[in-house]
């Protein structure tokens, strides 16, 4: 098989390769392990954002050399899968079971992976990436999927009811987390960009038009920083997407009571 072939394959998955709890045999440096080196890259990715990423800056934090972390792991793209599933794990899921109302849940699901997105800015480049088996993934994968059934849909609605709900939050955080990245590598708070951004847009007569409608809107919403602008926006704006299934639900019922 040529290189540009293999080039074409899709990208396989720490998962399915069986290296994903696999430790190499003796000789391994001491004082580390693979948790410890998914800490790290975490903290790294958080830190400096995807692109600035390399195992080089990494063994440099860990204070040992490259070669020594592949003793861990096998690849850089191995690495950032388990990274992405180390912080999925970091979502408090609801338990489907709980008796409680699928509305909440859905709400509860949605905040959490925004949560997730602006925390972690590097998930949103990596999610598309890999397949997302992960235990962490799937755990979470799994809540949303059965929770999304207690709304009372049929199954082949499922997976456009997913999209519709976390396509939206995936958009959301991820430009919410660009947002707070390009504040942080300026020094500037969130508020400060926003209010820089906004007088350089101004200064455009090209956007002169469309800014005063902004400016409108945006007084109509109300908030005094761009925290509460940003909450007030979501939690409408999830809160359509729940009316919409609730809709959604009652013509599919009288759709079926009509055949």
């Amino acid at each position: 098989m040529t290189k540009a072939a293999r080039q074409d394959q899709p990208r396989s998955s720490v998962w399915l390769e069986g290296t994903a709890h696999r430790r190499r045999g003796g000789g391994q440096p001491s004082g580390l392990d693979r948790a410890r080196i998914i800490e790290v890259t975490v903290r790294l990715l958080d830190a400096e954002g995807l692109a600035k990423f390399s195992m080089r800056r990494l063994a440099g934090e860990l204070n040992v050399t490259a070669m020594s972390v592949y003793w861990y792991v096998d690849t850089k793209d191995d690495l950032l899968e388990l990274a992405l599933d180390e912080v999925m794990g970091g979502m408090r899921l609801p338990d489907p079971d709980a008796g409680e109302d699928w509305r909440d849940q859905v709400r509860a699901l949605a905040r959490e992976y925004r949560t997730l997105l602006v925390r972690h800015p590097w998930v949103s480049a990596l999610v598309g990436v890999f397949l997302n088996i992960g235990p962490n993934s799937l755990a979470f994968s799994r809540v949303v999927q059965r929770v999304v059934r207690r709304t009372g849909l049929p199954a082949k609605r499922m997976t456009s009811t997913i999209s519709a709900v976390f396509q939206f939050v995936y958009g959301y955080g991820t430009l919410e987390g660009h947002l707070a990245s390009r504040a942080t590598a300026g020094g500037m708070s969130v508020d400060e960009y926003f209010q820089q951004t906004l007088n350089a847009v101004t200064a455009a007569p090209q956007a002169a038009d469309v800014l005063k409608e902004s400016r409108e809107i945006m007084a109509a919403r109300g908030g005094d920083t761009v925290a509460e602008m940003l909450e007030r926006d979501f939690e409408f704006a999830l809160e359509l997407l729940i009316a919409g299934i609730e809709a959604m639900v009652t013509r599919e019922r009288e759709a079926a009571a009509e055949r």
